[in-house]
């Protein structure tokens, strides 16, 4: 899953970027809401965390741009204790939550997974394919209920999988999810990944769909 911070306090951007990069998820972050605007409208990505007071474009004018073209993607927005206002403001201008200043980074991880859980059709923060599981939250996977240990890049290649269990998707939607702005997209590394995951998972769960891109789906289920 991608991630996308606008958020100009240069300590705090990395501190979030750290906090959700330790999570699992790719971060892309912008300083000012003119860049932030502008990743947000030509990138793919699965969740924001949007401060409003940011500088250049402030984020609830940023928000309502998104929205206004058309951009659907969950935003959490930051802001300060006690102004109430800006929550309105934010809320108004297509927010899904927020969270308020000062706050725990815990707290900004949960309501990003459930933003993300929400956006694709679940409900509970352990996702199920047959006999394989996976818990966002902890980042725990198991197949018939044995721990199964996945890198970094491993694990976020199979949670947006799983968050998109029975549909297809191609080799350059994952790419585009579970990289960074400046990866090199021309690399052959999802197909390393997904013979990763094979191996570690069981050979029947990912199925490649000639011409397509890959499907998750329990064993019994594919075609």
């Amino acid at each position: 899953m991608r991630i996308l911070v606008v958020e100009d306090d240069p300590d705090l951007a990395r501190q979030l970027k750290a906090a959700l990069a330790g999570a699992s998820y790719a971060v892309d972050v912008a300083g000012d809401g003119e860049e932030g605007h502008f990743l947000g409208d030509t990138e793919p990505y699965d969740a924001v965390v949007l401060d409003l007071g940011l500088p250049v474009l402030d984020g609830v004018s940023v928000l309502k741009r998104w929205r206004r073209d058309g951009r659907t993607m969950p935003v959490l927005i930051l802001t300060a204790r006690d102004r109430w206002s800006e929550k309105v403001a934010g809320f108004d201008a297509g927010a899904d939550d927020y969270v308020t200043k000062p706050f725990q980074m815990e707290e900004v991880l949960a309501r990003i997974r459930a933003l993300i859980r929400r956006a694709s059709g679940h409900a509970s923060a352990e996702l199920e394919c047959g006999a394989l599981r996976i818990d966002s939250a902890s980042g725990r996977v198991t197949v018939d209920g044995v721990q199964v240990k996945l890198t970094a890049q491993e694990f976020r290649l199979l949670d947006y999988l799983m968050h998109h269990k029975g549909k297809i998707v191609s080799r350059t939607e994952l790419t585009e999810h579970i990289y960074e702005q400046d990866f090199d997209r021309e690399s052959n590394t999802i197909e390393v990944f997904v013979g990763r995951l094979r191996k570690k998972l069981g050979a029947n769960y990912i199925a490649t769909v000639r011409g397509l891109g890959y499907r998750l789906a329990p064993p019994d289920e594919q075609d």
